[in-house]
């Protein structure tokens, strides 16, 4: 990867895992890498539940909006994690794909979205060591 790399996260709904992580990985990395995400189903709006478990870590995921995935975000991505979207995901060659396994936080109580959002930041910030390297 040369330049800025750009990470694409697809969940099915958009709504909750994908938003945490791309909201951990801004965080994290700031403008040092493009954050992209997506769902093949994506819902209406982003989890409350997820806004909430993510505002109390500093980090306000309440103006995302759910957008649907297409083959052009997965193209422009070095870095593609699904996160349960089966095999939605376009593959394209020469692309870096992860599947992160995650319970999924719809309808959720706060408690079990709080582990999930923990098990997020721990991979994102593998992630962002692997790519600083």
């Amino acid at each position: 990867m040369t330049g800025r790399p750009t990470v694409l996260f697809v969940c099915v709904h958009n709504a909750g895992r994908s938003q945490m992580a791309a909201g951990y990985l801004k965080h994290l990395a700031g403008d040092r890498v493009t954050v992209l995400s997506a769902g093949s189903e994506p819902g209406g709006k982003v989890n409350p539940v997820a806004v909430q478990a993510m505002a109390e870590e500093g980090i306000d995921i309440s103006g995302a909006v759910p957008k649907i995935l297409t083959a052009g975000a997965v193209q422009e991505s070095d870095v593609v994690i699904t996160m349960g979207c089966g095999d939605t995901c376009p593959v394209f060659p020469g692309k870096r794909y992860e599947d992160w396994v995650l319970d999924d936080p719809a309808g959720q109580e706060l408690g079990m979205v709080r582990g999930v959002r923990d098990e997020i930041k721990k991979r994102v910030q593998a992630l962002v060591q692997e790519l600083a390297g």
